[in-house]
């Protein structure tokens, strides 16, 4: 067992490495080629992010291991929202760029929606997933062509909010290099983290579908949990939002659409995941949409909420898999108490916020 948690937490190390040498590298690569910035944040890095969840899914299917790649990226999905952003929100109140607002909790609105739409029949077959991987290439392609709309204003924030540059990876060979060195160490990282998390499922009798929403989901979310917490301690707060989201609408799109695709039967989704963590998923997506109704921030309080019901939901998991006999009367206290008076709170923040508008109006 000690030898699995060394090999787990090695592979753990070389996917956040993998991630970080990717990022840099593509990010530095695309904007020596004079691709757009608000390209590279929205695309790049955003995506970048993701790579371990895309690693750890594909090798995860490969090795015939489905439950292990779908909690995978359910699991990310969830604590990109609830424990990445709730933890930034604490540390400073989130402001969240215009277009964020307009346009990328839409999308990831819809791309949640869509995929609880293709799971209720129990898979999600290669044609849904080739649909899946499709659509990511048109948002990108989408991206693009926006970014060539965009204003010198807009440019130069971006511009602003890219890391700053440095001498050593300035050349396109020492870039090619980078993205390279990230893709074996991603490759690595997920085999062994894999790997690991099977044998720690047998071990404690816990399902491999627990172990992805659960310790692998946060283990691949490492760099978006970096990267987020590093820019809201920097100010550049938008930047925090926009990676979680973005990465969220990668998770659907692009690493369950090419999971789907080398799997030769499609994604088999499982009876719990289709009962319960996808519509917790879904509705943890939704949890955005205040976001796009009282305005450009999330305040600290709203990052508590999030927190404690990441921790509320992982508790949920680890006692319906213990089969503890406290599991109904913990449910009806999160159904029947909690989420009510979480959505009273809500909506009189709302209507607070609506007033304060009409007032200064």
């Amino acid at each position: 067992m000690l030898t699995h948690a060394v090999f787990f937490l090695i592979g753990l190390t070389l996917l956040v490495m993998g991630a970080e040498a990717l990022v840099r590298g593509a990010s530095r690569l695309a904007l020596s080629m004079g691709i757009s910035p608000l390209v590279v944040g929205l695309t790049i890095v955003a995506f970048g992010t993701s790579t371990p969840e895309l690693a750890v899914s594909v090798g995860a299917s490969l090795d015939g291991r489905p439950d292990l790649a779908v909690g995978n990226v359910i699991g990310s999905n969830i604590a990109n929202v609830l424990l990445i952003l709730g933890i930034a929100a604490l540390i400073a109140p989130l402001v969240v760029h215009e277009q964020i607002i307009r346009q990328e909790i839409p999308i990831m609105l819809g791309a949640s929606v869509l995929v609880v739409v293709m799971a209720l029949d129990g898979r999600i077959t290669r044609v849904e997933s080739a649909l899946l991987f499709a659509l990511v290439i048109g948002y990108t392609f989408y991206l693009i062509r926006q970014s060539r709309r965009a204003s010198r204003e807009t440019e130069a924030e971006y511009n602003a909010e890219m890391p700053p540059d440095s001498e050593w990876d300035r050349h396109w060979s020492v870039q090619a290099a980078l993205i390279v060195i990230g893709l074996v160490a991603l490759v690595l990282g997920s085999h062994w983290l894999v790997g690991a998390a099977v044998v720690f499922a047998q071990a404690f009798g816990v399902s491999e579908l627990v172990i992805g929403l659960t310790v692998v989901a946060v283990g691949t979310s490492m760099p978006e949990i970096a990267t987020s917490i590093v820019a809201a301690l920097r100010g550049e707060r938008d930047i925090a939002v926009g990676n979680v989201i973005g990465s969220n609408v990668f998770n659907i799109f692009s690493v369950l659409g090419l999971t789907g695709l080398v799997s030769a039967g499609g994604i088999p989704i499982p009876e719990a995941a289709r009962n319960f963590d996808l519509w917790v998923m879904l509705a943890v997506a939704f949890a955005c949409l205040p976001i796009m109704l009282t305005g450009r921030e999330i305040a600290r309080w709203e990052g508590a909420v999030f927190v404690c019901y990441y921790a509320a939901y992982t508790a949920y998991l680890v006692l319906a898999a213990q089969h503890h006999a406290s599991l109904p009367m913990f449910s009806n206290i999160m159904l029947g108490y909690v989420m009510p008076l979480t959505v009273v709170t809500l909506i009189i923040s709302i209507m607070r916020h609506n007033g304060r508008n009409s007032a200064s109006g």
